[in-house]
């Protein structure tokens, strides 16, 4: 089988699910577990820190895991970047079959920080076939001491920084990734979207990055309401992918997804990918606005629409409230990112069969 650490509510399992992969997904979260289950991933409630490996010794396949991003991200504290010589040091603890955890812990500034090491330990213990590993790009220093170890166990390892719109995800998320394999040359995957296209002279042409109008399914000429999903009735209704006249007939406004309060916050046209969501914000800190020459309208981006810029499907089950909805989605992967990704780890699977180049 394959087992994904931090499981998450389920953008690796959805890849997995998609390739008919029997997987187990471990996770802490009630409520991830609980859209884990309404998905139908198979789930482990636990800590992963304490689980132990021994269940699945001659059992796993791969791994994949997406540690918790807290302590990294630059939309925190940062904290975790102070604690980088400790998650070093317990990565070649581990390696080595030292388990020195609990002190390292104790001495870093952020307790989650540590959890970027704890894949080290199951890599250790079970050697699996493939590994594909995913977090924040602050954590590529890491994941290049991963790769360094993996290789002198006889793995092809290939580690950066890779951007999810080139993979056709609605979004410029980007992503420190590991790749290893013990059974096949592993290297950067190949993109297949590209903010510029044009004719190339070898190879094939690249298609643009896929935008938020796009994702979303608005053809040209939709028009969105300014109330939104509420089901009371008023608001105006405005053309959502294209400046459009305002009452007066004498200026022109369009729409942008505002994302965050600050008066420098981040703002993308529905002809651009989204940037990054963060689980940081809450939902209700990303707004659509028509901006421009007219009065200004704006509404919040709906929970579906989250779903759909993260590459979700917009009626994936997500449990729980909306604030922690949200922090599920912006905390996953991607699933056809994730996708990608094992493509390089374990080859593409065209029929069902893989196919190893």
């Amino acid at each position: 089988m394959i087992v994904e650490g931090f499981g998450g509510p389920g953008g690796w399992a959805v890849a997995l699910q998609h390739r008919g992969l029997p997987h187990v997904g471990m996770e802490l979260d009630p409520w991830a577990c609980a859209t884990r289950a309404a998905e139908g991933h198979p789930t482990i409630r636990c800590d992963v820190t304490t689980y132990p490996t021994a269940p699945f010794k001659g059992r796993i396949t791969g791994k994949v895991d997406s540690p918790v991003c807290t302590p990294y991200s630059r939309a925190g504290k940062g904290q975790g970047i102070h604690d980088l010589p400790l998650v070093h040091q317990a990565i070649e603890d581990l390696a080595a079959g030292r388990d020195t955890r609990d002190k390292l812990r104790a001495a870093c500034k952020d307790s989650l920080s540590l959890l970027a090491a704890e894949p080290m330990r199951w890599h250790a213990d079970l050697r699996p076939e493939w590994i594909a590993m995913e977090q924040v790009p602050d954590v590529l220093p890491l994941w290049q001491q991963y790769a360094r170890i993996l290789r002198s166990w006889g793995y092809s390892t290939w580690c950066g920084i890779l951007n999810t719109a080139d993979y056709g995800v609605p979004q410029t998320r980007r992503r420190a990734i590991l790749i290893a394999s013990r059974t096949r040359t592993v290297g950067a995957p190949e993109p297949t979207h590209t903010e510029h296209p044009h004719t190339p002279l070898f190879g094939p042409q690249m298609a643009p990055w896929v935008t938020m109008a796009d994702a979303l399914d608005w053809p040209g000429g939709i028009r969105i309401n300014t109330r939104g999903e509420r089901r009371t009735s008023g608001g105006n209704n405005f053309p959502a992918d294209e400046p459009s006249w305002t009452l007066t007939e004498k200026a022109r406004s369009w729409w942008v997804l505002r994302q965050g309060k600050r008066s420098n916050a981040t703002t993308r046209r529905l002809d651009q990918p989204a940037a990054t969501l963060v689980a940081g914000h809450s939902r209700r800190d990303y707004v659509w606005e028509m901006v421009g020459d007219g009065p200004l309208e704006r509404r919040p981006l709906a929970l579906s629409e989250a779903a759909v810029l993260q590459g979700f499907r917009a009626q994936y089950a997500f449990q729980g409230s909306e604030s922690k909805a949200f922090q599920q989605i912006a905390n996953a992967v991607p699933p056809g990112f994730a996708e990608v990704v094992l493509d390089e780890a374990m080859g593409r699977v065209e029929a069902g069969l893989a196919v190893v180049s």
